[in-house]
Formats: C-alpha cells, structure tokens, sequence
C-alpha cells in the first residue's frame, strides 16, 4: 500500500514575479573644495578646542586639591552635674542660645545647707579647743624651768647634805681614835695600879679610881664606835638621796623639751583639724555653688535630658551645649593629596546646606591617618594585606567677620578646595 510519502507529488516551482525597472538615480556630485576646506577648518579647531580645554583642566588641576569627604567640626561641651540632687528648676531648651556664666539647671541645695551648717558648727568647736590648747604651750616651758630649777637647788641641798654626813662621820672617827688614845692610857694605868696594888703602895680607892676610868673608857670607845657605823650609814643615805635627786634633775632636764613638743604637737594637731575642717566648709560651699549649673561657654543647647523632679547622680549628663563660635572643617584628603599641602595655604570651602563658598585656610596637618587612630586598626602582618590608599583628616579654619558663619552647624558637608597658589 503506498505511503503518503509516495502518493504526494512535488510541488512545481512558482514563477518569480516579474521585477519592476528601477527608477533611475542621479549620478553623485563631487563636494565643492570650498565646503570640504571648510568642514576640515571646523573638525580641526574642534580637536584644538577640546586639546587645549584638557591642557587647561590639566594645568588648573594642578594648582588645588579637593575632596567630597569633608564635614564641619566643632567642640561638643557635655554639660553634667558634679553632685548628686534633686533637679528643681531646668532653664533652657533645645536649639536655644545660651551666652556663658547663663544658668541652665538647679538643684535643690538644701541637704549642703545642713551640711554647710554642720560643718561650721565643727569648726567653732575645733577653734576653741585650739584657743584652749594654746596657752599650754607657755605654762609647759614655765613649768619645766621651773621644775628644772628646783631639780637643781634639791641636788645641791642633797650635795651639801652629804658633805656634812661625811664631816660628822669623819668627825666620829677622830672622836673613835681620841677615845681609843684614850683608852690604851685608861688601861695602862689601871694595869700598872693593879701592879701597886697588889704591893699594897697605893690605896685601894686610887687603883678603884683608875680601874673605873678605864671602864669608863672602854666604854665610851664601845659607843664611838657606834657613833661612826651610824655617821658611815648616814653618808650612805646621804648619798643615796643625792643620787635620787640627780637622777629626778636628768629625767627633768631630758623630759622638759619632750613636754614641749607634746604641748606644740597637740596645737599642730588642733591647727590641723582646724584646717581639716576650713576645706570642708570650703567643699560644702563648693557644693552649694555646683547646684546651680551654668553654661561653661555660649552656645546652642542640645540633647536636654534634664527633667523637673528627676533625682540626678554625680557626673550624669544634663545636656550637651554646641560651641558654634569656634567652628573648623576636618577634610579627609587622600595620601596621595598632600603632596602640596602646607600649613596656612588658602582654602575654599562650599558648603553643602548653604549652596554658599567660604574662605578658609589649612590650619593644621594631620599627625596620622584615620586607620590608625580608629577603634579596630587594620593589621597588615596578618597576611591579608591589600593596599588601600588612607585618608588623613586636615583640619581648616574658617577666616573670620564672613557672612553666613552664624548659621553653619558642626555636622554640615562641605567640599573644601585647596589652593596651592
């Protein structure tokens, strides 16, 4: 059975249409020498044009730099309570102009009155204990000369005491040897009456005469011998009492000047506490007085926290006051842009907000690259290190007495300009 295939049958080729003529085309004209000159004179003060408008911007290029990264600075004056308190009065709002010395807030005082108060109270008492301790001074060293003095007559009586101790002993003793002297001849005669005696020459009355005698002296040098152990042991209590009273005159003599300085370190002591006291008036008041916050410079108030009744605590922040009179721009100019770059060159600086230009000049370089003085510093010894060409912040200062100045913000762009001519 024959397929499709085989039962269709080729289809036979059109005929193309017949093509019309084409319409006949004039000939090209040749361009006139005059227009083509011309065409040549434009094309090439063109190319001239734009040569010389690229040497220009070339050459101008060379004489400044500028940066779009650029922003007006200036100080920021956290202003905080240097004690705590309650705030009882707030003066100010944001966005308004304070001069210095204007007040802003008040604490309430009273708990430094009470101390103030106190404190004084302390004083009076510290002032008339000094007035009290005072005098000792003088009584001490009158006293001391004194006792010194009388030291001195008592070791001197006590000197002569036992001179006179050892003329009585030394007085017994010629008493003990006459006594003695005496004794040997009281004996010698009795003995040599005895001899009589017993020959019957003498009466029995002369021989109890001398034999008496001789009791009597032996007696009597028995007693003076008493006499001088009694004047022997009288000098040694003699002595003993003189060195008594040297000791007591030494012991005087070296505690008087230790009185004297007890006397005069009490009264330092007292002046001290004294003083003590006088600086805790002083930081009493002190206190007083930082219960009134004023601005530290003029300025414009911003970011007011404080609020009426709000208990405050030592060094928290109330506001922060914008110094605008001392306002400069810090430009971040790239490395390769301070080349030229001196102190005191000429600056232009456009002001974004403004659409306005201001002059200024370069009042400072910059001591290093923003990198660096960032929180996270890059580490190129890591290994992962890939050139980037830093930016170093120069700081230019506004020229004065130049309109528009009142109005410029720290936190406003500008696109500063350098002149190096």
């Amino acid at each position: 059975m024959p397929t499709d295939t085989e039962t269709e049958k080729p289809a036979e080729p059109q005929k193309p249409a017949a093509e019309k003529p084409a319409a006949l085309e004039p000939p090209p004209q040749p361009l006139d020498p005059a227009k083509k000159r011309r065409n040549w004179l434009i094309g090439g003060a063109v190319a001239l044009l734009l040569v010389i408008g690229v040497f220009v911007w070339w050459w101008e290029s060379r004489k400044y730099e500028s940066t779009d990264d650029a922003q007006i600075d200036g100080h920021l004056s956290p202003i905080a309570s240097r004690v705590a308190g309650t705030i009882v009065a707030v003066h100010v709002e944001d966005n308004v102009y304070v001069e210095a010395g204007a007040p802003l807030v008040d604490l309430d005082p009273r708990d430094y009155e009470v101390a103030q108060a106190q404190t004084r109270a302390l004083y009076d008492q510290a002032l008339a204990q000094l007035q009290g301790e005072q005098p000792n001074l003088p009584i001490t060293v009158t006293s001391n000369t004194a006792d010194s003095s009388s030291a001195q007559a008592e070791v001197a009586n006590a000197s002569a005491v036992v001179a006179s101790a050892e003329h009585d002993y030394a007085s017994a003793e010629a008493q003990l040897r006459q006594a003695e002297a005496n004794n040997v001849k009281a004996q010698s005669d009795r003995n040599r009456y005895k001899q009589l005696i017993d020959k019957k020459e003498v009466a029995q009355v002369e021989y109890d005469q001398y034999d008496a005698a001789a009791k009597a002296q032996t007696a009597l040098v028995a007693s003076q011998r008493e006499v001088v152990a009694s004047a022997g042991k009288m000098v040694d209590q003699r002595r003993a009492q003189l060195t008594e009273k040297r000791f007591k005159m030494d012991q005087t003599t070296e505690n008087a000047p230790r009185q004297i300085l007890i006397s005069h370190a009490n009264i330092q002591a007292r002046i001290a506490n004294l003083q003590s006291i006088k600086a805790q008036i002083e930081q009493n008041r002190l206190n007083i007085d930082y219960c009134h916050v004023t601005a530290p410079v003029s300025g414009l108030i911003s970011q007011r926290s404080a609020e009426l009744g709000a208990r405050i605590s030592v060094g928290q922040q109330l506001m922060m006051l914008v110094q605008t009179g001392d306002l400069w721009v810090t430009a971040n100019f790239k490395e390769t842009q301070l080349r030229k770059m001196r102190s005191g060159q000429r600056v232009t600086i456009t002001v974004d907000t403004l659409d306005k230009t201001f002059e200024g000049y370069i009042d400072s370089m910059p001591a290093a690259t923003g990198d660096r003085t960032s929180a996270l510093p890059a580490e190129n010894a890591t290994g992962n290190y890939v050139k980037v060409v830093q930016r170093l912040p120069v700081r230019i200062r506004f020229r004065p007495n130049q309109d528009g100045l009142n109005v410029l913000r720290p936190g406003m762009s500008v696109e500063p300009k350098v002149h190096f001519e």
